[in-house]
Formats: structure tokens, sequence, C-alpha cells
């Protein structure tokens, strides 16, 4: 409960950030998936694991509750007439003998291949999805692409782009991202998060602490504006999964999320606080605080 805005949006961000307790869970889930790998690829295998790195929303600070799921970038080195002979051609094999092996090291009972990634499934708190993927000598690295072949990817260059504009946005883009990922989750999850985030870092050539006034930017800047390049210069436009008929929705939703902005930011210019607070839970979802 709250009775003014900035306190509703204060008490909002630590209600849904990760917090001590996540980033414990998440530490002690990659330790014990690191633990499995190092004995499932030693070194005397002809696949041998090299290092794992905590991606995605949760390695770049940018999760936002619910936390359903932990991403690990797994480097195996795999030897050459292996490679050559075999898994370049083939990633799904790639793929389910890293299942395999994992299933054979960890006591993790269910573990399930999804395309692209190795499911370790848990009694409670997030699965953890293990990449599994090979290091280019040019740049990037390969990891199946659910059809048997291949795309490149650089999920630590996605990591430095975001911590070097939230650096140049004074340190404000994570936090603002927190944030916006909930009016998603509100309003039928239309962007992945990876898009969600890259749209909000190319939005602002400025950003304070006003999270309020940066909603209605984001929702104005980005409508009918939702392509937008991968950073590592690998992925191409982000956006390319939406089809039109999900287009026309995300368009439709950032329309009347910016419309609503514009009324909450008026209401709490006159001095209103409690309908302000009432917009923007129409907005965020209705884990945002009543007014009160």
């Amino acid at each position: 409960m709250a009775t003014t805005t900035a306190q509703a949006f204060n008490e909002f961000y630590d209600a849904i950030k990760e917090d001590t307790t996540v980033t414990g869970e998440v530490s002690a889930r990659k330790a014990y998936v690191v633990n499995a790998l190092e004995k499932a690829f030693p070194s005397t295998s002809t696949m041998q694991y090299q290092s794992t790195k905590i991606i995605g929303s949760l390695g770049r600070h940018t999760a936002s509750r619910p936390f359903e799921d932990i991403d690990l970038l797994v480097h195996l080195h795999v030897e050459a007439d292996l490679w050559s002979t075999k898994y370049i051609y083939n990633s799904a094999d790639f793929l389910y003998r890293v299942r395999r092996e994992l299933n054979d090291a960890s006591p993790v009972k269910k573990i399930g291949a999804r395309g692209q990634a190795v499911r370790l499934f848990y009694t409670s708190g997030p699965v953890v999805d293990v990449a599994a993927v090979v290091k280019y000598t040019t740049g990037g690295y390969g990891i199946p692409d659910g059809s048997g072949g291949w795309i490149t990817t650089d999920p630590i260059e996605h990591e430095s782009y975001m911590n070097r504009r939230n650096s140049e946005l004074g340190g404000n883009l994570k936090r603002f991202v927190v944030i916006v990922k909930q009016w998603n989750n509100a309003h039928s999850s239309w962007l992945m998060s990876f898009h969600l985030e890259m749209m909000a870092a190319r939005t602002f050539t400025s950003l304070g602490t006003n999270n309020r006034k940066a909603l209605q930017v984001f929702f104005n800047y980005n409508r009918q504006n939702l392509s937008v390049q991968d950073p590592a210069g690998y992925g191409g436009d982000i956006a390319t999964y939406l089809a039109w008929g999900a287009r026309d929705a995300v368009n439709a939703a950032l329309l009347s999320a910016r419309n609503r902005a514009d009324d909450a930011l008026a209401a709490e210019e006159r001095g209103d606080h409690k309908e302000a607070i009432r917009q923007w839970r129409i907005v965020l979802g209705s884990d945002f605080p009543a007014y009160g």
C-alpha cells in the first residue's frame, strides 16, 4: 500500500527485483550443474568441459519476477575429428549427448532436451537450461538451432552491451527493464524477454530515476517500432519471431499503455496519487501496490 506514486514504484521494484535469496539459489544450481559437467566431460573425453557462465536475464541482472528459469552458457571443446565428421553436421546428436551424459552424472532425475538446450527440472524453484555451445575461432558461439544445424550467437556480448548502455544511462536502465517487464507479463507476454531488453536499451538517450515518465517514453517510442538489431551482430532483427497478428497486438498494447501513462502522469501532476496509482496498476498488473 502506498500514498504517493513514487512510493508505489519503489515498493513495486523492491517486490519484483532479484534479491539475495534468488541470487543464492542461482549460484547453488550453477555449482551443482558445473560439478555434473566436470564429471560428464573430463579432460580425457572427446568432448571436454571448459566453462559455465550465467546468461539471460539473471546473468544480465535484468530479471523480473517470476524467476522461472536459469540460463547457463556451457562451453564444451569438441575434438577436431569428432567435430568435422559428426557434430558439424548434426547439432541434435551433440545436444542429445550432453543430455545423456548429464543424466548419468547428475542425480536430477528429470532432464530433457528442448531444441536448443538441455533442461534440468527440480521439485521446486526455477529450472536450469543448459545452453551447450562450441566456441568459434572466428568469433561467437555455435548453439544447436533445434533442427540439426547451428546458429551463431554471443551472450557475452549481449551482457557487455547491456552493461555499457546501463552505464551510459546513469545506471538506471536495468532498474527500468525490471519494471517494464511487468507490463509485458500483465498483458499476454507477447514480447520475448531479450527483445524487450534490447528495445529498452535503444529507446533512451538519457534516463533518470523517474520510471513513470520513462515508461511513457518507452511506450510511445516503440509503438510501430518493434524491430531492433542483435547488438552482437549475428541475429539480425530480433523481432522476426512476431507474426503480423502478434505485432498488431503488441502495438495496440503499447498504445493503450501510453494513453494510460499519459493519464497517470497527469493525475500525479495535479496531486491525485490515488488515480495515478490506479492507472499504473492497470498498466503494470495487479501486483503493483494499491493506494492507501
